[in-house]
């Protein structure tokens, strides 16, 4: 009997299925209308901006399917004094510990960037983490 060799797959291949990834319960929500066809309904009655979108982040970030890990002390008190502090910039190696941080917190790999919105939105999770624990010590 000849084993099968299992295809390896591509770095595109598992970015394009990270893509199509559920992050929670809005893109199944999503999917599933897609799937039925009732997307399509909805775009047609209530035209292109049915409000599908505002929905689907809302339930996402309601419903998320990848749970956060809890913050390790060290973690906790960087993000104390980086949330506390009032500036608007953030240094290289501010942003390295705090990428750091979010990728392990959020089981993410992501990269160093310079985009703007990706640092607002890696904040505003990191924040909303940070609160959790600073409105339990309260």
């Amino acid at each position: 009997m000849e084993k099968k060799k299992r295809k390896r797959r591509t770095k595109a291949e598992i970015e394009a299925a990270k893509v199509n990834e559920s992050q929670g319960l809005g893109d199944t929500v999503e999917k599933v209308l897609e799937a039925t066809g009732i997307s399509k309904i909805a775009k047609w009655i209530l035209g292109e901006d049915c409000g599908c979108d505002e929905r689907k982040q809302k339930l996402n970030e309601l419903f998320p399917y990848k749970k956060p890990l809890c913050l390790e002390e060290d973690e906790y008190q960087y993000l104390q004094e980086f949330f506390h502090k009032n500036t608007t910039r953030i240094r290289p190696s501010e942003q390295s510990r705090l990428l750091a941080i979010h990728n392990r917190v959020f089981q993410e790999r992501n990269e160093p960037t310079t985009c703007s919105s990706c640092w607002v939105n890696y904040l505003n999770k990191l924040r909303k983490v940070y609160n959790t624990y600073d409105n339990a010590n309260s």
